[in-house]
């Protein structure tokens, strides 16, 4: 696939540098070995450590179902999101000055090739909300997918390119804009990965009269019988060589 244009950010504005190979003075082995740390910034928004590399997916505005979360105001070397919506695009106050990809397409960062898959993010072929991007890649020797907003089906297509990721952050509750927790357990079928982190629920950090998805446990409910891991800290670090054959839910805890 033709590699697209890589995004940079500058001040309140977005500009465009065509790349041929961005940050190639600094090559680092990004994908293979070692391990990767997982730090859950709140709703659909993660810190990915590993490599060398720092990774921030979907930052937000605090609003609605977001309101009570702090703004993720992370460092990183790059940024990647799902849409342009203001619960997982929200680019204005961005800590330093990272790279920033929001097409699909194929990208290639600091060792790291990144493959940006369309999917609506509605119930209604993208016309109510527009095309979610899903960012699958491989980082200190993990692979990763983020479905972002995902509200469609997965298609044998979107299989193909996905594969079977090692930790796959699927959102789980519902709304107009993605999966609900019997629409998660389909894709999550469909992956089969070897994590599941749910994404994408409502919390205490939600505004009631403006969140319109549900909690956590609709989704556990759901699933019954997998492997639920819940852990104290908002970070988790995964190992290549540690994950489960059989898959396993992984909750991370938010530090309010």
């Amino acid at each position: 696939m033709k590699r697209r244009q890589l995004l940079g950010y500058a001040g309140a504005g977005l500009v465009t540098t065509l790349v041929t190979s961005l940050g190639s003075d600094l090559q680092v082995n990004a994908q293979s070995g070692g391990s990767l740390s997982i730090q859950w910034l709140g709703h659909t928004s993660f810190l990915f450590t590993g490599g060398g590399v720092k990774i921030l997916t979907n930052p937000f505005r605090t609003i609605g179902c977001t309101a009570g979360y702090r703004a993720p105001k992370v460092a990183a070397d790059l940024v990647l999101i799902s849409s342009q919506l203001l619960d997982e695009g929200a680019v204005e106050d961005l800590a330093g000055n990272p790279k920033l990809i929001y097409e699909p397409g194929a990208y290639e960062f600091n060792g790291i090739k990144f493959q940006g898959i369309a999917i609506n993010h509605d119930r209604k072929g993208g016309k109510q909300f527009g095309i979610n991007t899903a960012w699958l890649w491989k980082q200190g020797g993990v692979s990763i997918l983020h479905l972002g907003g995902a509200a469609a089906p997965i298609s044998i297509e979107q299989k193909i390119l996905m594969g079977r990721p090692d930790v796959a952050l699927v959102p789980v509750g519902g709304g107009p804009k993605a999966y609900n927790p019997q629409e998660a357990k389909q894709a999550i079928q469909t992956l089969n990965p070897k994590i599941i982190i749910p994404t994408h629920y409502r919390t205490q950090a939600a505004d009631t009269a403006n969140c319109d998805i549900s909690p956590l446990d609709d989704f556990l409910t759901v699933m019954n019988g997998m492997t639920v891991r819940r852990s104290t800290s908002d970070t988790l670090t995964v190992s290549s060589g540690k994950l489960p054959d059989n898959g396993a839910i992984q909750v991370l805890s938010y530090k309010y």
